[in-house]
């Protein structure tokens, strides 16, 4: 009898222990679900970052204007453009094959960037951005943070 008692108090308490822990868990899993719920009526990324790239320093302001009072029509905060380091890539050649070796001409690329970060972006802003039609020459680099 002793034996069959000290079995069923094991049994009694690793029951209690998991009902007792359960409600531990569950009390995060809705406090979780509260969360995505708030964060669903605005969009899931609270920062959306754009980079502009163009050869033309022309272009890349119009383009980033363009995008700027897009935001801002939608709603939403816009900080910049904020103005990047130009890179320039310099190539040297020679004029001509075998003689001449000091005859050389010199050509560079100067690629231009702008940095656009739009803070608590809506779904109209995110739509009206996608049908943003651009100046062509603009590569634009989209990330959602």
């Amino acid at each position: 009898m002793l034996t069959t008692k000290t079995t069923a108090s094991v049994k009694k308490t690793t029951k209690k222990s998991p009902s007792k822990s359960a409600p531990k868990k569950e009390a995060p899993k809705k406090e979780t679900s509260s969360k995505a719920t708030k964060k669903a009526t605005v969009v899931s990324a609270p920062r959306v970052r754009i980079i502009v790239k163009s050869f033309d320093y022309t272009v890349i302001d119009e383009a980033a204007k363009a995008i700027v009072e897009t935001a801002e029509r939608g709603g939403s905060l816009v900080s910049g453009p904020v103005l990047m380091p130009t890179k320039i890539k310099k190539y040297t050649v020679n004029r001509s094959f075998f003689v001449n070796k000091d005859a050389r001409d010199q050509y560079e690329m100067r690629i231009h960037k702008r940095l656009i970060d739009i803070k608590e972006p809506t779904s109209q802003t995110i739509e009206s951005l996608q049908n943003l039609a651009l100046p062509a020459g603009v590569d634009v680099e989209i990330k959602m943070m």
